[in-house]
């Protein structure tokens, strides 16, 4: 997104919800570009009637993860990188909201036990609050395709 409107990355904000795969969310409604939405922008954001084709560049980035892992074996940085912020906001008590996967069971009509990417408040206590974003009805779809994607894979496993 920073490199098709040729700003740094840091001034850009967008959340992903889901599994950590091909069948995650990207929240349009919250893409924001220093505060400023891109939605109210492009009311088509994320569409396929989307005339900037955004769509295109969620996927471009759910398959760089493919991309690195075929040339690299593995993608330890970005993993490592995730982990220390994480730490930082327990250890040094800042409520900020993170990417996590937690328990989504009752949310948006889950029915399953299933655990997905949400946007939460991390701090010295834990997981102290779950952010309920505003989904368009298409990412309501997805979400719940997500959601389906990983309970058809969780429900068969079984207890070791």
């Amino acid at each position: 997104m920073a490199e098709n409107l040729g700003i740094h990355l840091s001034s850009c904000h967008v959340w992903i919800l889901g599994e950590h795969s091909d069948s995650n969310v990207a929240v349009w409604i919250g893409v924001n570009v220093a505060g400023f939405s891109l939605q109210e922008l492009n009311p088509e954001i994320g569409t396929d009637d989307d005339s900037e084709n955004w769509k295109e560049v969620h996927k471009m980035v759910v398959e760089s993860a493919h991309e690195v892992i075929k040339l690299k074996g593995y993608t330890n940085w970005a993993i490592g990188l995730s982990v220390t912020d994480l730490i930082e906001s327990v250890m040094n008590n800042l409520p900020r909201i993170h990417p996590m996967s937690t328990m989504v069971k009752g949310m948006y009509g889950i029915e399953n036990e299933v655990f997905l990417r949400f946007l939460c408040i991390l701090n010295a206590r834990g997981l102290t609050s779950i952010i309920n974003q505003k989904l368009k009805d298409n990412e309501f779809a997805q979400f719940k395709k997500s959601t389906h994607t990983l309970w058809d894979i969780q429900k068969d496993l079984k207890d070791l």
